[in-house]
């Protein structure tokens, strides 16, 4: 169904949030007695903006997609994202005890149980577009996103980087690119590839606006604190990691997010008023909080 006109982007973004929650519960209802199962439902229901499932779900009403079939894929996106969470957040990792204002789930569950869960979202994830009779395309799409030419690659470029540090900012631009930008754009190109519809502008579109959401975080994690953003602050600087505000100081980092949210606008002009949502979520990814 095409997206109607006139619509604001918060309102959008928490009726999709909602959709989303609903399905997700709907396809990992609990076990009793299923630790497993357990963990997997705490990483990934009840918290979260839904933002990477906002974008699919926004770019398949440019293209006319199917509801139920971009809900799914929305659901399938957010599987894999939620399982990155848990990794990430583990001690051989990131050793986070506070994800999204709660225990992480290896200190709600433990590591072994955490790194299940993580590897059963991931795999989930595929289990979900199988039944939903997802193209082909899109099960490359999200492989190639999630590993290692995407997320898991930009996640080791991360780690190496507490070693080596970066030594310019095309570094960092190429590992956040990869670790946070190639899920972002899978999820907005998600419209155009399950209708077979040119995705370049919209892949533009998000290369801009996963910079700008990795240039965010790493001001908020300098400006914020974990009681806003629902997780540990300061955290990259005391690893060791450069980051955009340490290459472009906080001023400039904050202006370069901003010169690239209007790049991600301008890559929006042949939908016309159409991505009127899509230009509101680009500006909110410089104005968030957390």
């Amino acid at each position: 169904m095409a997206a109607p006109l006139g619509r604001v982007f918060e309102d959008v973004l928490m009726a999709d949030a909602r959709a989303v929650e609903a399905r997700l519960d709907a396809l990992l209802p609990a076990i009793f007695g299923n630790r497993l199962r357990a963990a997997m439902r705490y990483a990934i229901l009840g918290q979260g903006k839904r933002l990477r499932p906002f974008f699919v779900l926004e770019s398949s009403r440019l293209h006319d997609v199917n509801d139920t079939l971009a809900l799914n894929v929305a659901c399938a996106l957010e599987c894999v994202h939620c399982y990155s969470l848990v990794h990430d957040d583990l001690p051989a990792m990131d050793n986070d005890n506070l994800r999204r204002g709660q225990p992480t789930t290896h200190r709600k569950f433990d590591e072994a149980t955490a790194i299940l869960a993580g590897d059963a979202l991931l795999t989930f994830a595929f289990e979900i577009l199988s039944a939903a009779n997802a193209p082909v395309g899109v099960f490359g799409s999200l492989a190639k996103a999630s590993g290692p030419d995407g997320m898991v690659g930009g996640q080791m470029l991360d780690i190496e980087a507490e070693t080596g540090n970066f030594s310019s900012l095309a570094e960092i631009s190429n590992m956040q690119q990869k670790k946070t930008g190639a899920l972002f754009a899978f999820a907005c190109t998600a419209g155009a590839v399950l209708a077979k519809a040119d995705a370049a502008p919209l892949q533009l579109y998000a290369e801009k606006v996963g910079l700008a959401f990795q240039i965010t975080d790493d001001v908020l994690d300098v400006e914020s604190d974990a009681s806003i953003l629902g997780k540990a602050t300061g955290k990259d600087s005391g690893r060791g990691k450069a980051t955009f505000v340490d290459f472009l100081g906080l001023g400039a980092a904050k202006a370069e997010s901003e010169k690239r949210v209007e790049e991600a606008i301008a890559a929006l002009s042949p939908y016309g008023t159409q991505a009127g949502v899509l230009s509101q979520a680009a500006r909110f990814m410089i104005t968030r909080r957390k």
